[in-house]
């Protein structure tokens, strides 16, 4: 069944979460044995979304960090996007250009073929990008997925059986939100579940500054939705999945330890940002670029020359935020002090691996770094594309 919201159409489908890192899975789990039925999945509560508090402080971090590199997990990754950690210590990773989904073993390294996303349409920035797992996943067996079909970019989400053979262990896209504006450029794609357990997605303006100010385009902006790619109980407008508009290119967001949401951005020549993201906040793009004091527009927390980063995937850890720099190639930590920067930030990594793209928090003090030399941008290096595990303080 479609409903038209603010003339977008959107897909109904059966109701789940996905997270980054599910929380409380234990394993995999093959096949689709357990999987909850959509009338049971929709009954669950919607809770309450998660409130941001300038007052709320965590505890004093150092304004001076470090990163310790550790072993590399996997290489010969071919435009590397989208990377979803499962129980276990697995990964999936989706290749941009080629739409498929890889299961990288996390101790081996060893590379096995899951499956193609079919209706993908790279070109550009635009193809496979964000994917992130239900946090039911070991009963429900879903991954979801941000991508480029021929018309536009969408949220779908699909079956994991791994008791198909290799390569054909996808289910077809269910496809839960259409209609996002799609470009060669400035198509955003990250997608996460919050500690609300609702979905948010970040999107690009596609190279139109309007749309990120137009709050009945899907184009430029936060979004926050059920599994099903509803609107949710608390979202700025009861009709629209808009959460926080006037953006330009979002491709990371993480929470912290308060579940705070931040959010890295693109600039256009000027600054990239940081941004903490509250809702129904106009970011300012294309009135502002970085940081302005104009009423009306909220300010970046922090903002780099786009040389320095040209931001994409962000991780919380050890009381900062750790951003992954495209063009910088380099790795950003803010200390925060609550809802703002404790010091300056302090780059990491400069020029060693290339171009960053995903950095995703594996515990108290660990990350997985993951680099885009070979989409089209970067020098590719042997053994590139690659994911490498990091300690951090």
């Amino acid at each position: 069944m479609r409903r038209g919201v603010r003339g977008v159409l959107r897909a109904g489908a059966p109701a789940v979460c996905a997270a980054l890192l599910a929380a409380g899975c234990t394993g995999a789990g093959g096949g689709g044995a357990g999987v909850a039925t959509p009338a049971e999945r929709s009954a669950t509560a919607v809770p309450s979304p998660p409130k941001p508090s300038a007052s709320a402080t965590a505890p004093a971090v150092a304004a001076k960090g470090s990163v310790t590199t550790g072993r590399t997990v996997a290489t010969e990754l071919k435009t590397p996007w989208g990377v979803a950690p499962l129980p276990g210590g697995d990964l999936l990773v989706g290749s941009r250009d080629d739409g498929t989904i890889t299961r990288v073993d996390g101790r081996s390294g060893r590379l096995t073929p899951v499956g193609e996303v079919s209706g993908v349409e790279p070109g550009g920035e635009g193809g496979l990008l964000g994917l992130a797992l239900s946090p039911d996943f070991a009963a429900d067996h879903l991954v979801y997925a941000y991508f480029t079909t021929a018309s536009d970019n969408r949220i779908a989400r699909l079956i994991y059986d791994e008791r198909r053979p290799s390569g054909q262990q996808l289910g077809a896209p269910d496809t839960i939100l259409r209609g996002i504006p799609k470009g060669l450029i400035h198509n955003g794609g990250r997608i996460a579940f919050g500690p609300d357990r609702m979905l948010y997605a970040g999107t690009g303006e596609t190279g139109n500054g309007d749309l990120a100010q137009d709050k009945a385009s899907l184009g430029g902006k936060i979004l926050r939705m059920t599994p099903d790619g509803e609107p949710v109980h608390g979202n700025p407008e009861a009709d629209s999945v808009v959460y926080s508009y006037g953006h330009r290119n979002v491709q990371g967001l993480a929470w912290d330890a308060e579940h705070r949401l931040w959010a890295a951005e693109f600039g256009q020549n000027r600054y990239d940002e940081l941004n903490l993201i509250e809702p129904g906040r106009n970011y300012g793009w294309p009135v502002v670029e970085g940081r302005a004091g104009r009423p009306g527009y909220r300010d970046p927390v922090a903002q780099w020359t786009t040389e320095e980063a040209s931001p994409s995937g962000i991780a919380y850890a050890q009381g900062a935020i750790w951003m992954a720099g495209l063009r910088g190639q380099r790795l950003w930590r803010v200390p925060l002090d609550g809802a703002r920067a404790a010091a300056a930030p302090q780059a990491f990594l400069e020029r060693r691996f290339g171009r960053l793209r995903t950095v995703l928090a594996t515990g108290p003090d660990g990350l997985l770094l993951s680099t885009s030399n070979t989409d089209g941008r970067g020098s590719p290096r042997p053994g590139d594309d690659r994911i490498v595990e990091l300690t951090v303080r």
